[in-house]
């Protein structure tokens, strides 16, 4: 969540909290997905390589194929496969 708002304005005191704890960059250790779908314009498709020291739990990264940014919108079954697949990560 707090991720999409950093697409939205800067600096809301409700998000700060959050922010200063994302600032130190903390390692996530619960089993996670990531999906880099291939058509985002905000973001280059890739493997996740990037981000993945982040994530120390139990870890899957998909490429959606011909999808966009908004992925849960764009291709509900791909995201909800994704979720059910996180619980067996």
């Amino acid at each position: 969540m707090v991720l999409q708002h950093r697409a939205g304005p800067p600096d809301h005191p409700r998000h700060d909290r959050y922010e200063k704890v994302l600032a130190t960059r903390p390692v996530i250790t619960v089993p996670t997905f990531t999906l880099g779908p291939e058509r985002d314009p905000f973001a280059a498709p890739g493997n996740g390589a990037a981000y993945r020291d982040r994530f120390t739990g139990p870890y899957d990264h998909r490429t959606p194929a011909g999808i966009g940014h908004h992925v849960p919108q764009e291709a509900p079954a791909t995201f909800a496969r994704a979720v059910v697949d996180a619980d067996r990560l």
